[in-house]
Formats: structure tokens, C-alpha cells, sequence
């Protein structure tokens, strides 16, 4: 098992719930970003920095993750990619992304880009909130737990 974080955009107040996730858990995680990112020195934490580019950390991580893994990552794309190689993805909101939700979020994500492009609609995604990081936390803990179960 392996956790891999798209970490372009991920807030720092998840990071810092993986971080204590993979220290107590001692599970490898990977962080991958296209600017350069500090992490705690702790030997189950490593980051990979990716050329600059439009989806280069995506396609990092698409082409290494396994069916065991777990992505953190906010883009829907690359979560629908993961789901489909039979990993689990959770977005930083603490959705789990499955292959019973993951068309319908793709879905309503290309139908809102596409009424933002047209200037249909302006939105921004809210700051987040203490239940945001309570609800990844959550999430996170659960899907750990049912690996470790798994494994045994």
C-alpha cells in the first residue's frame, strides 16, 4: 500500500493529517508537486518534484498507482483515472471517490467548467472549513483501518 498526494494544490492542513497518518501508520507516501515542497523528515515520507506543466504531477502518479494505493487529490480527473485502476481516491474535502460516484462528480465537473468558461456562472470552491479537514481525517482513518484489516 501506498498513499500518493497530488500536491500542487492541496492545502496545507491536509498535508499536515497525512503527514501524522503515514508516521503512525508507517505507510510509504509520496507527495508530488511541480514546485519544490518541504516535508518532515520522517523515512515514509518522500517527495517527487515533476518538470512544470499542465497535469505532469497527474500523470506522476496515474502511471505508478496500484489497486492497494490511496490518492489525495482535489482533481477529478486523476481521481476518475485512479478509481478506474482499482485504488481508492479521496479529495480533500474527505470525499471518497468510488466507481459508483466518480462519473457523476466528472460529470457535473466538466458541466460546470464548461458554464464557467461560458460565463454562466463564476464560482469558487469555499475556504476549508474545520469539518472539511474532520471529514478527510475521517475518511482517511477509515480507509486505513480497512486496509490494515485486509492485510492481516
Amino acid at each position: 500500500m501506498h498513499i500518493w498526494v497530488d500536491a500542487d494544490a492541496c492545502p496545507n492542513a491536509i498535508k499536515a493529517i497525512v503527514y501524522r497518518a503515514a508516521n503512525r501508520s508507517k505507510i510509504h507516501t509520496t507527495l508530488v508537486a511541480n514546485h519544490p515542497l518541504h516535508t518532515p523528515p520522517c523515512a515514509h515520507i518522500h517527495f517527487v518534484q515533476v518538470t512544470a506543466g499542465f497535469d505532469v504531477a497527474d500523470e506522476y502518479i496515474a502511471t505508478r498507482v496500484s489497486t492497494d494505493d490511496i490518492v489525495i487529490t482535489g482533481d477529478i480527473p486523476l481521481a476518475a483515472i485512479v478509481v478506474g485502476k482499482g485504488a481508492q481516491a479521496i479529495n480533500p474535502r474527505g470525499m471518497l471517490y468510488t466507481p459508483h460516484n466518480v462519473k457523476q462528480a466528472l460529470a457535473m465537473r466538466n458541466f460546470m467548467e464548461e458554464m464557467r468558461n461560458t460565463g454562466q456562472i463564476k464560482t469558487q470552491q469555499p475556504a476549508l472549513d474545520s469539518r472539511d479537514k474532520q471529514a478527510f481525517a475521517n475518511t482517511l482513518d477509515k480507509l486505513l483501518a480497512k486496509k490494515k484489516r485486509a492485510s492481516k
